[in-house]
């Protein structure tokens, strides 16, 4: 799919981006998605990080990866249960859709 492209106005300005939240923060007021988001962003900072000890980066890594799965079930998680704050109406019974 190509991406849409238009031109713009010269005022025009990027929306700003949501800063994320810190590991700190998004424990004692984030949502569950921000607090793995946030843990996922260290723990990644530390698997890249050329001072971190070899012995520690299979652990490291693997936690990424679990970090990464618990993320995207908690994403699912909250998709599914409508977490955007949407009120959506019931539909019409149709008994010819069984």
């Amino acid at each position: 799919m190509a991406a849409q492209v238009r031109a713009v106005a010269p005022e025009e300005r990027l929306p700003a981006r949501k800063r994320a939240k810190t590991i700190t923060q998004a424990a004692k007021s984030g949502t569950e998605v921000e607090l793995l988001e946030a843990l996922q962003a260290r723990v990644a900072r530390a698997v890249q990080d050329r001072d971190t000890p070899p012995r520690d980066l299979a652990a490291l890594t693997k936690r990424l990866m679990d970090i990464t799965r618990e993320l995207e079930a908690a994403r699912v998680k909250d998709q599914e249960a409508g977490s955007d704050g949407a009120v959506t109406a019931d539909e019409t019974w149709r008994p010819q859709a069984l």
